[in-house]
C-alpha cells in the first residue's frame, strides 16, 4: 500500500513541508528508514540520528525549526501520527474464529458467551464463565468458577487459577500465572506450616498483564488490580496487594504482600517494595529502587529510596569522593601527617 505525503498530511492533520505527490510505502525508525519510508522525531536525544536518517519524510513537532533533506510533516504528536501510518501499512491483525477447537477440554457446566474462541488444548474447568468475543489461547488453563469478561485476549500458556475474577477488555500475555498461592508460611514447632490461601484475584477492566508475570491470590479477601493498570513482563505481585487505577509497573518489579499502590503510580524496572506499605497516588519510582517505607507521592530513587533531588545530590557526592580523597592526602602531606 502506498500513500502520498498529501494523503498522510490529511490523515494525521499535519502541516506538510515537501512534495505533496511523493509516495510513501513503508515506515521505520530514524536509524533504519530508507527512501520511500516515513519516520518520526520527538525526542532531542535522537537529534544525531535525525540528521543521518535516509527516510523520505519525517513526522516532527509543530515547533520544529531544523532543516532536513527529508520532507517534514509537522504534527502535535509525532509518535501518535507515526503510529497511525504504521497501522495503515501493517498487515491485518490476527483474528481467531469463534468456536471450540476439538482438542480443547471444556467442562459441560462452563458458560461461554457469543463469539468465544477456545484454541487447541485449552482447559476450561467447571462453572467457569467466559464473556462474549473473548479468546482463550492454546494450552491455557481457566480454573473452576473463574469469570472472564467480554472481549478479552488470553494468549497461549496462561494459567488462571480457580475463582479468579477478570473484567472486560483484559489482555494477558503468555506464561502469566494468575491466582497462584500467596507466599504465606508460619513457623510452628520449628517447621514452616503453610497458611491457607483462600482469597481470590480480581482484575478490573482494561488491564494488560505481561508475559511470565505472576499475581498471587489473597490469603483472604482479594488481590486487586484495578481498572486501566498496565503491567510489564516478569513482574511479581504478592497476596492482598492492591494496585490503583491507571498505574504502570515495569519489568522485574516485585511488590510484597498487602501493599497498597495508589492511582497513576509509575514504577520503573526492578523496583522492590516490602510488604504492608502505602504508596500514594501519582508517585514515580525510578528503576532499581528499594521501597522500605510509605511514600507520600513525588519522585523517588535509590535503595532505600529517597526523594529524587536528594538521590541526585547523593550520587553527585559519591562521584566527587575520589577528588576529595586526593585533596585530603595533599593537605596531610603539607601538614606532615
Amino acid at each position: 500500500m502506498n500513500f502520498t505525503l498529501q494523503e498522510l498530511a490529511a490523515l494525521c492533520g499535519g502541516e506538510l513541508r515537501g512534495d505533496p505527490t511523493e509516495k510513501i510505502s513503508g515506515a521505520a525508525a530514524l536509524s533504519e528508514a530508507v527512501a520511500g519510508e516515513i519516520t518520526f522525531y520527538a525526542d532531542p536525544r535522537y537529534r544525531a540520528r535525525l540528521r543521518k536518517t535516509r527516510a523520505s519524510a519525517i513526522f516532527v513537532p509543530l515547533d520544529f525549526c531544523e532543516q532536513t533533506a527529508a520532507a517534514q510533516l509537522r504534527v502535535e504528536n509525532p509518535s501518535k501520527a507515526f503510529e497511525q501510518v504504521v497501522l495503515k501499512l501493517a498487515p491485518k491483525p490476527i483474528s481467531f474464529a469463534p468456536g471450540i477447537h476439538p482438542t480443547a477440554v471444556v467442562d459441560p457446566t462452563a458458560k461461554l458467551g457469543n463469539g468465544v474462541s477456545i484454541q487447541p488444548h485449552a482447559v476450561i474447568e467447571s462453572r467457569a464463565a467466559i464473556g462474549d468475543n473473548t479468546m482463550i489461547g492454546a494450552n491455557t488453563y481457566v480454573g473452576h468458577e473463574s469469570i472472564i469478561g467480554e472481549s478479552c485476549l488470553i494468549y497461549p500458556n496462561v494459567t488462571i487459577r480457580e475463582r479468579t475474577r477478570i473484567g472486560a477488555h483484559v489482555i494477558i500475555h503468555s506464561g502469566a500465572v494468575i491466582g497462584a498461592d500467596g507466599f504465606g508460611f508460619e513457623l510452628v514447632d520449628g517447621r514452616y506450616k503453610k497458611n491457607p490461601q483462600i482469597g481470590i484475584v480480581q482484575i478490573d477492566d482494561d488491564v494488560e498483564i505481561g508475559a511470565n508475570t505472576t499475581i498471587d491470590r489473597a490469603r483472604f479477601g482479594r488481590t486487586w488490580i484495578q481498572e486501566g493498570v498496565k503491567i510489564d513482563n516478569l513482574v511479581q505481585i504478592a497476596h492482598n496487594v492492591i494496585v490503583g487505577k491507571n498505574s504502570v509497573i515495569a519489568a522485574q518489579t516485585g511488590i510484597s504482600g498487602s501493599t497498597r499502590v495508589g492511582e497513576k503510580v509509575m514504577m520503573a524496572g526492578q523496583v522492590g517494595v516490602i510488604g504492608h506499605l502505602t504508596i500514594d497516588d501519582n508517585t514515580i519510582i525510578a528503576a532499581q529502587s528499594g521501597i522500605s517505607k510509605d511514600l507520600p507521592g513525588g519522585a523517588w530513587f535509590g535503595s532505600p529510596a529517597v526523594p529524587l533531588p536528594e538521590a541526585k545530590r547523593q550520587i553527585a557526592w559519591i562521584h566527587r569522593l575520589g577528588k576529595l580523597f586526593d585533596r585530603v592526602k595533599a593537605l596531610e602531606k603539607k601538614l606532615g601527617l
